[in-house]
């Protein structure tokens, strides 16, 4: 990607970043400010337990001064059968794994999976990106220190970038979308490195995914992760400030 300078007064090229409210989406929004991008956030509706993240994502998106920030309401139904989700009328609620050792993460593809969530929200993201007239999408996959997702390894962005170049208007006309993933290779560690140097702040941001009404869980697989990349950074994990002490 040309990353050369704008010339005075020309308006920044505008890039789609899909934004969770979490560690990782955050880090990716300021990764894209600093590649030279108006950034466009887009957030998802889809019946997750976990909905505190959307307040989160608003929060990031208003301290980044995103030019715009959306969230898309998808049919829960349509991505049930996770232990994010509701379950099917016929299925039980399925428990958020918790206190899991990294051994445990790394063991199979766990029930917080939620079915085909990154290709869908993609496909998104490559319309709304099509329509602005820009030219890349970001996005924060990981295939380090993640909990074993299948839609978050680089041959599944490679095979979207593909699929991108093939579906659309600009891709068949020799403009296809970029889907950048600037993470996919970091560690966590590496990952809030990059974010604190960034300006990013971790306690706006929502990554656990059984959280109470005092805050974080702090023993499922994602409270876990970024826990620990924190204490190895000799810090604690800004998002337990907002736990309020219990009786």
């Amino acid at each position: 990607m040309d990353n050369s300078p704008q010339p005075a007064g020309s308006p920044k090229p505008r890039a789609v970043v899909l934004l969770s409210g979490g560690l990782d989406s955050a880090t990716t929004l300021a990764m894209a400010q600093r590649d030279g991008f108006a950034c466009y956030a887009l957030s998802f509706d889809y019946g997750q337990r976990h909905t505190q993240e959307l307040a989160a994502a608003q929060r990031v998106a208003h301290a980044h001064a995103a030019a715009e920030h959306r969230v898309l309401t998808i049919d829960p139904q349509a991505l049930a059968g996770s232990a994010l989700t509701e379950p099917l009328p016929d299925q039980p609620a399925q428990p958020v794994p918790k206190h899991r050792s990294a051994d445990d993460m790394d063991a199979g593809i766990p029930v917080t999976y939620v079915p085909a969530r990154n290709t869908l929200f993609l496909a998104y993201a490559l319309a709304w990106a099509e329509g602005l007239g820009a030219r890349d999408v970001y996005l924060g996959v990981n295939a380090v220190d993640y909990s074993g997702y299948p839609d978050c390894r680089p041959e599944f962005i490679s095979a979207f970038q593909d699929m991108a170049a093939l579906a659309t208007r600009d891709g068949v006309e020799g403009r296809p979308v970029r889907i950048h993933a600037p993470l996919i290779r970091l560690t966590k560690v590496q990952i809030i490195e990059q974010g604190l140097a960034l300006g990013v702040d971790y306690a706006q941001t929502h990554s656990c995914y059984d959280p109470a009404d005092d805050g974080p869980c702090t023993t499922c697989d994602a409270c876990l992760l970024r826990i620990r990349a924190f204490a190895e950074l000799g810090q604690t994990d800004p998002a337990l400030a907002a736990r309020q002490p219990t009786g």
